[in-house]
């Protein structure tokens, strides 16, 4: 299992900074040495390899290459090359734990802080599940962009997020003092992922209004967070239920 989800991580930051980058014109092919370029924002920091890669994988940078593409510039995507980028993502592949339009069985769990969570009762809202753990690379990869997505429905109390992690209570705590996740996170859920048979990680849900799944995915893949956010946006729109 460690060795799959490292080549997911790892296809996935290859894709990350193919799609990220934009090269300088150059009249020869020059081939690009992604180990040793020196990567520098424009303040002329130079930011380490491990560094600027997950900068890329966040999205909201391109990198710009030199004529001898032997260095390159970090510099920020505009909201409207961040759009077009988006509209050109496919997407993801459906999980094999999940059914489109399937209404999901519901689970009764407390989150961390205490609050109890049930889906039968949170028919209405839309319900977003990530299932995930502390030592899954494309997990932890993400969770700075979910982060921004639970902050842009703070205010939004019809969306709900809910991280089913698989780890320990106390794991978590350590984890997370320096690695804070936005999501009402449920501890010790190798329960709740064993009901729906679980077993890739992440996996994210979207469950409509009306109880039912409208999104499905496992693994990190570039379109993950654009079909994320547009698959909230859609449940939001429908109607919602009548209580």
């Amino acid at each position: 299992m460690k060795y799959a989800l490292s080549l997911i991580f790892l296809a996935f930051s290859l894709t990350a900074i193919s799609q990220n980058t934009q090269v300088a014109p150059s009249k020869s092919t020059i081939q690009v040495n992604w180990d040793q370029i020196e990567v520098r924002d424009s303040s002329g920091i130079l930011y380490p390899e491990i560094i600027w890669k997950k900068m890329l994988t966040t999205g909201k940078y391109k990198l710009q290459l030199s004529a001898d593409k032997k260095s390159g510039l970090l510099v920020p995507l505009t909201q409207e090359e961040k759009n077009a980028r988006e509209s050109h993502f496919s997407k993801p592949t459906e999980s094999k734990f999940f059914k489109t339009g399937e209404k999901l069985h519901s689970f009764s769990e407390r989150d961390m802080n205490g609050t109890k969570y049930q889906l039968k009762q949170l028919i209405g809202k839309v319900v977003v599940l990530n299932f995930w753990f502390i030592n899954c690379p494309p997990c932890r990869q993400e969770i700075p962009v979910l982060n921004d997505i639970v902050d842009s429905y703070k205010d939004n109390k019809d969306v709900v997020f809910i991280a089913i992690a698989l780890d320990q209570r106390y794991d978590l705590e350590q984890f997370l003092k320096t690695s804070p996740y936005h999501y009402n996170i449920i501890d010790n859920g190798r329960y709740i992922a064993s009901q729906y048979g679980v077993t890739l990680y992440p996996t994210h849900v979207v469950i409509d209004r009306n109880g039912k799944v409208l999104f499905h995915t496992s693994g990190l893949s570039g379109g993950t967070i654009h079909w994320l956010k547009k698959s909230i946006e859609s449940a939001l729109a429908a109607n919602p239920v009548p209580q």
